[in-house]
């Protein structure tokens, strides 16, 4: 019987010692297991099923993902995260600017009271929400026209 410490390692925990269980396994299921001892590297079945009943408890409690995932995939999405990171926070600069020149310019251009700038921007907020930030000018404009 082989033993082990039960806690993470490093800690001071009490050993657990392995049980031996039958187990009924399909023959398709036991040629995959038979590969998978031999393609990592197990020194036996016993420690080919521990590893993946590992593995898979692992994936279902929802553990860091990448532990399950192949290495140069976790890396690809990574570097597809940044990238698109990068742009989205390139584009939302680009975006503040262009609006802090209209802002000056609507500001150089017109005098707007105080007063109605700060009842302006709730009217804003709600609206931003209300269409989930889908706001085009064309709709703004009809709704400051007067009904005809």
């Amino acid at each position: 019987m082989s033993k082990r410490p039960m806690g993470p390692p490093g800690q001071d925990a009490p050993e657990e010692t392995k049980k031996r269980i039958p187990v009924w396994l399909y023959p398709s299921t036991l040629e995959a297991l038979d590969r998978g001892v031999q393609t990592g590297n197990c020194k036996s079945r016993s420690e080919f099923i521990e590893r993946a009943v590992q593995f898979y408890a692992g994936y279902l409690s929802g553990q860091d993902a990448s532990a399950y995932l192949p290495p140069a995939l976790v890396a690809a999405l990574n570097a597809t995260l940044r990238a698109t990171e990068d742009r989205l926070c390139r584009l939302l600069f680009k975006l503040a600017v262009e609006m802090d020149m209209m802002m000056n310019v609507l500001s150089a251009g017109m005098e707007i009271p105080v007063e109605q700038l700060e009842r302006l921007r709730p009217q804003c907020v709600r609206n931003v929400k209300r269409t989930s930030g889908s706001i085009s000018l064309d709709r703004v404009a009809e709704r400051q026209r007067p009904l005809e």
